[in-house]
């Protein structure tokens, strides 16, 4: 038997009752690359290089299937040089909005893509809170989550 809520961990942000994020990476259209589910004590800098492994290799129109995008860009919360380098190692461009530096970055215009399939995500009540108590099973909702968004997505751009 899976273990009972274990990314469902007490946050310290909300009187320490339990949570669960869902951590995302889009591509340009707002198409979901890679999820995960983490408790809501974890902080976004220890789950990006697993988030950025997940990544499916994508096929382009001729030649190779791409493993890793151009560039990352990524808000506040994943503001460190350690994993700035990490990303560079990878051959990903970072572009991280520094802590302490003005709103208006300018990464807005690129971030609103992930916070919009975010807002898709949680569309689906049974994502936007957490009923179930097994892992697996908000694990399998938030998949076939994104497996719609994904053809909704998809279906969109072929009719235009």
């Amino acid at each position: 038997m899976p273990s009972r809520a274990a990314q469902n961990r007490a946050s310290p942000v909300d009187r320490a009752r339990t949570g669960s994020k869902h951590r995302l990476i889009t591509e340009g259209h707002g198409i979901p690359l890679a999820v995960s589910l983490t408790g809501g004590n974890r902080n976004d800098l220890t789950q990006l290089m697993p988030l950025i492994d997940q990544i499916p290799p994508v096929r382009g129109k001729r030649g190779r299937p791409r493993f890793r995008p151009d560039a990352l860009y990524a808000d506040r919360g994943y503001d460190h040089d350690k994993y700035r380098a990490l990303v560079r190692d990878k051959d990903i461009t970072p572009v991280i909005a520094r802590r302490g530096s003005e709103h208006g970055s300018g990464l807005g215009v690129y971030r609103w893509v992930v916070e919009q399939t975010f807002a898709l995500l949680h569309w689906f009540r049974s994502l936007r809170i957490r009923w179930e108590i097994r892992d697996d099973i908000h694990e399998a909702f938030l998949s076939l989550a994104c497996a719609i968004i994904c053809w909704r997505r998809l279906r969109n751009l072929s009719l235009s």
